[in-house]
């Protein structure tokens, strides 16, 4: 692979060079996908040379392997201290239920905790939102006019994007008959209704916790 040249705009945020794609590198798509972090924060990694990239001559960004390896090596805990630091979890809730969807926004947003929260009343719209909005962690109701939870739950699973997004369900059916009627992905954490106010903002605050990032 040729080196890369420094481009010829002082301001620009990444290496040029004319390499093709090889083995040794991606693209930004498959590096958020290997670091486990969103499109956006791998391309903010790039713009502070915490990753090294260039582009090809198509224009397409290549980031390097090597440099992907040392920062799963020497920054694995970087997704949550930098959250810590300042960014917030983001979390989006999908109910149809303006009590319990007010009720989550504000146990999400009180006493400044550290999370972001988009709360949505259709399940259709937040399929339509979620590339854009990018959730740290989805909380839905399975039972939405229109849409049937499970299978709702199961085509986001279906995307590359939230394959490993932290996802709870609630109902205000029991697990048991849940199970019943249809199968749920066995990582989705399961909260019945009435929520109990204590419990989620202890699921909250677990996942920001650096060592739960590490399991992702």
């Amino acid at each position: 692979m040729d080196s890369p040249t420094s481009t010829e705009n002082p301001q620009a945020s990444e290496i040029l060079a004319t390499a093709p794609l090889t083995p040794m590198c991606c693209g930004t798509s498959q590096a958020a996908k290997l670091l486990h972090l969103s499109v956006g924060t791998v391309q903010s990694l790039v713009e502070r040379k915490q990753l090294r990239a260039w582009k090809t001559q198509g224009g397409h960004r290549r980031i390097d392997m090597q440099s992907i390896l040392n920062y799963q090596t020497q920054n694995q805990m970087l997704p949550a201290l930098t959250r810590l630091r300042g960014m917030r979890l983001k979390v989006l809730v999908v109910d149809d239920d303006p009590v319990t969807r007010h009720w989550v926004h504000d146990t999400c947003t009180r006493n400044d905790l550290g999370m972001h929260c988009t709360a949505l009343a259709s399940g259709l719209e937040a399929l339509m939102e979620m590339h854009q909005i990018q959730p740290d962690v989805l909380i839905v109701d399975l039972h939405m006019p229109g849409v049937d939870g499970c299978e709702w739950v199961k085509t986001v699973r279906q995307n590359l994007m939230f394959q490993q997004l932290p996802m709870l369900v609630i109902s205000a059916l029991s697990q048991k008959q849940i199970q019943a009627q249809a199968f749920l992905p066995k990582d989705c954490q399961f909260m019945r209704k009435p929520l109990d106010v204590q419990w989620l903002q202890g699921y909250l605050a677990g996942l920001m916790k650096p060592q739960s990032w590490l399991a992702l």
